[in-house]
């Protein structure tokens, strides 16, 4: 068997694209039906309102969270953007906390957190970058980038660094963090495996219980970074797009 590296991935040659990191497409793509098959089933589940089941509940009130905080930052026009945060959100949220089964080291050709890939979340950031200025010049023309001007106008060049520099922070974010759990994961593998001994302590031993404490505080990060990139998705459109007060 052949020694994990942490940071590597098999590639893929395509034409045009060139390499790409299948192990993160694969889990990508199968987050993307399991989410599919999971929302088939919620919407089915609707068409018998004898009773409220337990994820319907949970689903709306997620929603309805998510629509407060875009209507209360953006304002009313917030409101219809909020199919999009929720599926942001929700998407994340998964690609986060899937690092948890240990897909890989079964030898299977997936597995590990695609965002832990910064391919994934650069792709991403770019695509909630566009996307938002898609809207705002739809909604404003040119005149959606005055605020870069604003209060002075020779703050302008500081201005204009300062929002492309947002997709950036907003994807090394979200990758840096959950990267580092999955590093450390592997860091304890490797102590485990190399029968570490200080003295008397069998560190190995003692570091057998970390992975459990460290998949628990993945999980909360995990959750954590999938609620600040929606919520920094939400500012970043209020900033661009929100209605006059």
């Amino acid at each position: 068997m052949n020694e994990e590296q942490i940071g590597e991935h098999p590639i893929w040659h395509w034409p045009i694209v060139g390499e790409v990191h299948s192990d993160t497409l694969i889990t990508t793509w199968g987050v993307m039906v399991l989410l599919l098959a999971f929302f088939a089933w919620l919407g089915a589940s609707y068409r018998s309102p004898r009773e409220v089941r337990r994820p319907q509940s949970t689903m709306e009130n997620l929603v309805t969270w998510l629509g407060d905080l875009a209507v209360g930052t953006i304002g009313r026009r917030g409101e219809r953007f909020v199919p999009v945060f929720v599926s942001i959100f929700i998407f994340i949220f998964v690609l986060n906390q899937i690092g948890f089964f240990p897909f890989k080291q079964l030898g299977l050709p997936f597995g590990g957190s695609p965002t832990a890939d910064l391919n994934t979340t650069a792709a991403y950031a770019v695509i909630v970058y566009l996307g938002i200025w898609i809207v705002a010049i739809a909604r404003g023309g040119v005149g959606a980038f005055k605020h870069l001007a604003q209060p002075f106008v020779f703050l302008l060049p500081l201005n204009v660094i300062e929002d492309l520099a947002r997709p950036v922070t907003l994807s090394l974010r979200l990758f840096f963090n959950i990267f580092v759990g999955e590093l450390l994961i592997y860091v304890i593998v490797q102590i485990i495996k190399s029968g570490v001994r200080i003295g008397p302590v069998d560190l190995s031993l003692l570091a057998a219980i970390g992975p459990f404490f460290v998949q628990f505080f993945n999980f909360f990060i995990g959750t954590l970074q999938a609620f600040v990139f929606t919520l920094l998705s939400i500012v970043y459109m209020s900033l661009a797009s929100a209605e006059e007060h």
